[in-house]
């Protein structure tokens, strides 16, 4: 089942609104997957710094994870969300950050980049929009995950997006067939997993790729043979965002553009309440072919 949506916005003057027509168009697909939800937006960047996306417990205290961070010398600016934090940090302090983190169990590091924000959680998607306030966002463009777990418990860890690189993160409506042997290769490939998720699998194919001197087009069409099973991807980097179907193209998306933005939807209906949706192209991507936008 589940559902993706995704939103690229060419016109500036829309980036304040980006989070609400996110959430809208997240929260139409609730139907399709009401165990957990999670979406990516990418905002400002701050100079020579990474944004770092932490969940912890319920009720966690995230002053004090940000007082233990300066107290080892890290600079940090924060804000919290719900079950979230975003700790900025200056790139000189990344590492120290990520190991003061990795040494506390309850916290979880989600995401990293210099412009992606991460957040997911178990529960119905309009909730979970609602809950990490994603109508507040800006933004120039963003990706989200309606889920139904028939591979995977319900769990947080278990929802999408997907990141296994800087900036880059992905969402899959389908199933894969070779992930666990795939995923034994990109571990002698020096990547790590931290769910038994067929998604994130996918994601650490793309990285890999990405880091290998693929462009985001290459990984794409690449993945047409590494990956097997049915699919819709769409994947978010720094840049902009990519739409990719299997060659079968069994699940249901559709893609929108207009002169101010490119819309993906697995359904439609994600996409009605989007300004100037009665004057855009819409149209079914076609199987087994990359569609990219990018800001260059």
């Amino acid at each position: 089942m589940c559902g993706i949506v995704g939103l690229f916005l060419k016109d500036n003057a829309l980036e304040p609104e980006l989070g609400a027509l996110l959430a809208g168009m997240l929260g139409t697909m609730s139907d399709r997957g009401p165990d957990s939800a999670g979406f990516a937006v990418y905002g400002a960047a701050a100079p020579d710094a990474i944004k770092l996306t932490v969940r912890g417990p319920g009720g966690c205290d995230f002053a004090a994870v940000v007082r233990r961070l300066e107290a080892a010398g890290v600079a940090v600016t924060h804000v919290a969300r719900d079950t979230h934090v975003v700790l900025t940090v200056p790139l000189r302090h990344e590492a120290t950050a990520r190991a003061e983190i990795a040494a506390a169990p309850e916290l979880t590091i989600v995401g990293g980049g210099r412009r992606m924000e991460i957040f997911k959680e178990v529960g119905r998607p309009d909730r979970v929009a609602l809950r990490f306030g994603l109508d507040t966002m800006a933004g120039t463009h963003g990706i989200g995950h309606t889920r139904m777990a028939t591979e995977s418990a319900v769990t947080t860890d278990g929802a999408h997006p997907f990141t296994t690189g800087t900036d880059q993160c992905l969402v899959h409506n389908g199933s894969l067939s070779n992930h666990n042997a795939l995923r034994r290769e990109l571990i002698r490939e020096g990547l790590s997993f931290q769910t038994e998720n067929d998604t994130e699998v996918a994601a650490g194919y793309m990285t890999w790729r990405m880091r290998e001197g693929d462009s985001l087009e290459q990984t794409l069409n690449s993945s047409l043979t590494a990956l097997d099973g049915f699919y819709t991807f769409v994947v978010g980097t720094e840049s902009g965002f990519g739409v990719l179907r299997d060659p079968i193209a069994c699940k249901p998306a559709v893609l929108a553009e207009t002169d101010r933005w490119v819309a993906f939807g697995t359904e439609y209906r994600a996409l009605v309440d989007l300004p100037g949706i009665d004057g855009a192209n819409v149209w079914e991507p076609v199987p087994a072919k990359a569609y990219l936008w990018e800001r260059h």
